[in-house]
């Protein structure tokens, strides 16, 4: 990120770009910058002669080789920019192979979700221009971002209160913002931003709702996780997917529980299982109150309650009712 914003305050750029990674919000941030930045600010008042969005999969590279090669209209660039084609996992050969040597006054923004760092446009984009990264960030820069957002307009949250929020709201910057956006108007002239507020205003992200009914369950909270199975019924959430989010989470607390068995920190646990690190800590707290093989009988459940209800023996509702009261 720093390289990007010092190429865009020198004005000296990279002909390509590949802004990738699981951090959408942050991706859509410096793809705009870029976006701006290299076609000379036309794009931000609505127009541009010489930018070109790409969104989605089946793109004609023939073509976009075509537009690359074509001047740009009384500007020094022509901007391409693509959003989640899947070209650096399959099919972006072609455009490997052009990159390679692409007309002096094309330039290339990607901004991808997941990407193949084996295939030849990763490697040719590496290699000639600029790959970076956008990963879920950690626990403490998140913590220090909302406070600085909260700050701009006149609100300050305690660390405890701001540990509180992301447990509820995940980690997902696009709907940090958004919840911000909702505790700012709630708490009007007041200046702190307290616990109670972000329970009143704050929407519980479905997978907090999962780590929760789980906790309960290994507590032998059982009335508790089927409050919260019901709060999740309420909010229209279907018992199919409530019962793939419960295997999921048994299934990482599985793997969890058995990296830490094999004495490995929650860092190296988080970049095996997909977790950041602050994040897998909490995993790991929750997988010590089970035992491993107890773990293993909740994924067979799991497996056994979607067999159920596709079978027909048992409606969807009732399957997962069920599961929750007998899963461990």
């Amino acid at each position: 990120m720093q390289q990007i914003n010092e190429d865009i305050k020198s004005g000296q750029f990279k002909q390509m770009y590949l802004l990738y990674g699981e951090e959408a919000y942050l991706r859509r941030q410096y793809r705009d910058k870029l976006k701006e930045a290299l076609d000379g600010g036309e794009a931000s008042m609505g127009f541009s002669m010489n930018s070109h969005s790409f969104e989605g999969k089946d793109q004609n590279i023939g073509e976009i080789i075509d537009l690359a090669e074509t001047l740009p209209f009384l500007a020094e660039r022509r901007v391409l920019v693509f959003e989640n084609t899947g070209l650096f996992k399959s099919g972006g050969e072609k455009l490997a192979e052009y990159l390679a040597e692409p007309s002096p006054t094309a330039y290339f923004v990607f901004a991808e979700s997941e990407v193949d760092k084996r295939s030849k446009l990763f490697k040719q984009v590496q290699k000639e221009g600029r790959a970076v990264e956008f990963s879920t960030q950690d626990e403490h820069t998140l913590k220090r971002w909302v406070a600085g957002l909260l700050k701009k307009d006149g609100k300050q949250i305690t660390e405890s209160c701001a540990e509180y929020f992301l447990d509820k709201v995940g980690t997902d910057m696009g709907n940090i913002r958004l919840e911000l956006e909702k505790l700012v108007c709630f708490c009007m002239d007041r200046s702190v931003v307290e616990k109670e507020d972000v329970d009143f205003v704050c929407t519980t992200r479905i997978s907090s709702h999962i780590f929760d009914m789980v906790a309960a369950i290994g507590d032998r909270q059982t009335k508790k996780a089927l409050t919260l199975y019901y709060e999740l019924l309420a909010l229209k959430e279907p018992p199919m997917r409530i019962l793939f989010l419960i295997a999921r989470q048994c299934n990482t607390l599985l793997q969890v529980k058995q990296l830490k068995n094999k004495g490995f920190d929650n860092k190296t646990i988080g970049t095996k299982t997909g977790l950041p690190g602050f994040v897998a800590g909490k995993y790991a707290a929750q997988a010590a109150k089970f035992k491993e093989k107890d773990l293993r009988c909740a994924v067979e459940k799991c497996v056994e309650s979607e067999e159920a209800v596709k079978t027909g023996r048992l409606n969807d509702t009732l399957s997962v009712e069920l599961l929750i009261m007998s899963v461990l």
